[in-house]
């Protein structure tokens, strides 16, 4: 069927390679460290094709993501990598990236968070700030066989980042461990449960987690794991439960954390496309990828802002 050229896809506008880009995608395929089997490295392909279902065009902003410059610079060769070897090489492929533009990462399991961090801090690992959108608190304890999806958070606190400066969104009950709370709470980290988004709402949760970062840190690296979603929208997420955000709770997350000048990257992980029932999970991945796009356009000054909106 041909396209229709006023009904731009999300798919093109990835694919226009344009030269200095202000957007740039990486897919990040790994999930061999994941703690439940997962084939989540095969996720940035399928999703790339789903796009194709996607406008470019954000009707809750008037931002049009066709007026911002792109690029996908493909994926990184490490799904059949050891998860060490894995490791190392996202930590130094990460660093070696340009500055300018604001990355989206596309995994792949969560295991991918810590050495992107530690590879996108410029300034001391100690000035990055840290939010994580996750039903977990991923500070499990690393075995012999090295880190996995549930040790990103613990990763990066025994490495130098401070815990005062980690915000972590949507955690779950009967998710966690009374342990791993008593971890992080004793490192610094702040906590924002689901009965916390609830109550006080996804866009002041997040707005204070900004504004207290920005005072903090120099840059600011945000962890979309889709696990933080309910269940019943998120079947392909290995670690999902009952009792998670919905769709436009995340997507509202991604737009005001997209907005930040401070953010410089953020990744989005734990889906597995295979394990997913009729693409829902891969539909809310792309949703919520392309609203933090969205906010990026936002600070731009492209659209109206939410606030003004």
């Amino acid at each position: 069927m041909a396209r229709d050229p006023h009904w731009p896809t999300a798919s093109d506008w990835f694919a226009r390679a344009d030269e200095n880009p202000e957007i740039v995608l990486i897919g990040v395929p790994t999930s061999a460290a994941s703690i439940s089997k997962s084939d989540a490295w095969e996720t940035p392909t399928v999703l790339r094709e789903l796009l194709q279902k996607f406008s470019t065009f954000d009707s809750e902003t008037a931002v049009d993501l066709e007026r911002i410059p792109v690029a996908d610079w493909g994926d990184w060769l490490v799904a059949h990598m050891p998860p060490p070897e894995a490791q190392e090489f996202i930590e130094h492929s990460a660093a070696a990236l340009p500055t300018r533009p604001t990355y989206m990462f596309l995994g792949g399991d969560n295991s991918i968070t810590a050495p992107l961090v530690s590879g996108m801090s410029q300034a001391p690992l100690e000035r990055t700030g840290l939010i994580t959108f996750d039903a977990h608190h991923d500070v499990r304890v690393m075995t012999d066989s090295g880190p996995t999806n549930g040790t990103p958070v613990r990763q990066l606190l025994e490495g130098g980042l401070d815990g005062s400066h980690v915000v972590q969104i949507g955690i779950h009950s009967f998710a966690n461990s009374l342990e791993y709370r008593a971890y992080v709470e004793e490192a610094g980290v702040r906590v924002a449960t689901m009965r916390m988004v609830d109550q006080y709402g996804i866009r002041r949760v997040v707005d204070e987690a900004l504004a207290y970062l920005e005072q903090e840190v120099d840059i600011i690296y945000v962890d979309f794991d889709l696990d933080v979603l309910d269940r019943s929208t998120a079947p392909g997420c290995p670690g999902s439960r009952p009792g998670g955000m919905t769709p436009r709770q995340l997507a509202n997350a991604a737009r005001r954390c997209g907005a930040n000048p401070k953010v410089v990257a953020a990744d989005f992980v734990e889906v597995d496309a295979g394990a997913d029932v009729g693409n829902i999970t891969m539909m809310n991945l792309a949703t919520t990828m392309l609203s933090f796009a969205a906010g990026v356009g936002l600070r731009l000054g492209e659209g109206v802002p939410e606030d003004q909106a």
